[in-house]
């Protein structure tokens, strides 16, 4: 089974940029895409951003142009970039993988942005 590792969260103030790892181990397939959500108490699961096998990228419109997600296939692991973070961006993030869907989720990130 898969299992993954979120990190690199934190405390920024806003305007700031913060990278979050997440890291894989276990029988990964790089064919599988990769994404990140995010959530806060009493809220949905928020998507984020995901990457395909062939590093094609998505973005949620609320992180569009800010966020960069990434990927280093032989590591295993997939990274966030998160420049110009907003309050708002305050949230526990996790990283998620699976073959059709995300069926494997981390155990999450604090990020924390001050204003």
């Amino acid at each position: 089974q898969v299992q993954l590792v979120e990190s690199g969260g934190g405390l920024v103030q806003a305007g700031g940029s913060l990278r979050l790892s997440c890291t894989a181990s276990g029988s990964i397939s790089s064919r599988n895409p990769m994404g990140w959500y995010r959530q806060v108490p009493g809220k949905q699961r928020e998507f984020v951003a995901t990457i395909t096998s062939i590093n094609s990228t998505i973005y949620a419109d609320s992180v569009k142009g800010r966020f960069t997600i990434s990927r280093d296939k032989a590591k295993n692991i997939v990274y966030l970039q998160m420049n110009s973070l907003k309050p708002e961006d305050t949230a526990v993030y996790y990283c998620a993988t699976g073959r059709t869907f995300f069926d494997t989720w981390g155990q999450g990130t604090q990020v924390t942005v001050s204003s």
